[in-house]
């Protein structure tokens, strides 16, 4: 239910993987979620990458945590 109020709003996806993603939340289901205007952090051995796309479907099986209007990891 709260993940509905989110549709049209920013959020911020931790996912099981070394990854972070904060974007626009379009819709979503039971198994995917799309998102616009995101940005994907990533952990590397190299450091943080981060990766500015328009949309991105998302497999909802690989995230753990959503956190409704959250902007994302500090990019100190």
């Amino acid at each position: 239910e709260l993940v509905d109020k989110c549709i049209g709003s920013r959020i911020h996806i931790i996912m099981k993987n070394d990854k972070e993603i904060v974007g626009t939340l379009l819709g979503f289901d039971d198994f995917v979620s799309i998102l616009c205007r995101t940005i994907v952090f990533e952990s590397t051995p190299e450091g943080r990458r981060v990766t500015r796309l328009d949309k991105l479907l998302l497999n909802g099986n690989n995230i753990t945590m959503l956190v409704p209007g959250g902007e994302g990891p500090e990019t100190n």
